[in-house]
């Protein structure tokens, strides 16, 4: 179904209406049983960013209002550091001379997407690693997961997004923050195993982080980010994924030699 789904996407981006009641060139013709799912935050007042992160969102106003010549106009200047929010991690940001955001293929941001599903080991344990374990019995009941899959991890905690103290462990934030923080992540075996024999071309979860909230040495980032797998962060909305059968459309903005950047990700699946 997933192959028959991701067909149907891509013929009706590229058909357009023929014939006598052809509309403008610019019609495109989406089949109806299509739905668009945000897996986004909003970037505003409430987004988290990683806890040393010094220079808050900033949002401020340079015009807003009627201008002499009688038309309204309204322009702003946004400043935020790359990690914050749902947010894309690009290779370079854990291995040195490898993709910048402005780098990544195209083909590495969009594609099928799996949804794995561990939120009820995660909510009860904080510290809870995605195994190899957890993927092998996922594939028990969905089957083989196909290379250049984005492999998309459900904890749960999305669910306490934008509350800083139960989305990341606690409510400090500095340096003072790093040792307290405890969120889900994604073992480091795991990552090597989706990499080495999946061959996934992205990863993503709904935490602050690819690693979990105890680790002191970000395994798993330098395990993705080495071999040149991009990963999704704070993402939202996993819950109305299902495990198989989503299109993922995840574009960072375009930062010239970028470690990370906002993301707009978006999945379509089926909506029968």
């Amino acid at each position: 179904m997933q192959r028959t789904f991701l067909l149907l996407l891509i013929v009706a981006a590229s058909c357009k209406q023929s014939g006598p009641a052809a509309g403008p060139a610019s019609s495109t013709a989406f089949p109806g049983n299509i739905r668009w799912i945000d897996l986004s935050y909003t970037f505003d007042s409430t987004t988290l960013y990683w806890p040393n992160n010094t220079k808050p969102y900033v949002h401020s106003t340079d015009a807003a209002g009627v201008t002499a010549k009688g038309y309204y106009y309204s322009s702003y200047t946004l400043c935020t550091p790359e990690h914050g929010g749902t947010h894309l991690d690009a290779p370079i940001h854990f291995a040195e001379k490898h993709l910048s955001v402005d780098q990544i293929p195209l083909q590495s941001l969009t594609g099928n997407a799996i949804v794995v599903d561990i939120s009820g080991y995660a909510l009860s344990n904080h510290d809870y690693l995605l195994s190899i374990e957890d993927l092998k019995r996922w594939e028990q009941d969905n089957g083989r997961i196909s290379d250049s899959t984005i492999v998309l991890v459900r904890t749960g905690f999305g669910q306490f997004y934008p509350n800083r103290e139960r989305y990341f462990g606690t409510s400090k934030t500095g340096t003072a923050a790093l040792t307290e923080m405890h969120f889900p992540g994604i073992d480091p075996l795991a990552a090597e195993w989706l990499v080495k024999e999946r061959k996934v071309k992205a990863v993503g979860l709904d935490t602050p982080s690819l690693d979990f909230g105890q680790s002191a040495d970000f395994k798993t980032h330098q395990v993705l980010m080495g071999a040149n797998v991009p990963g999704f962060e704070n993402l939202a909305n996993l819950d109305q994924l299902p495990a198989v059968g989503s299109y993922v459309v995840a574009l960072p903005m375009k930062i010239g030699g970028g470690s990370g950047g906002p993301l707009r990700i978006i999945a379509a699946i089926p909506a029968y």
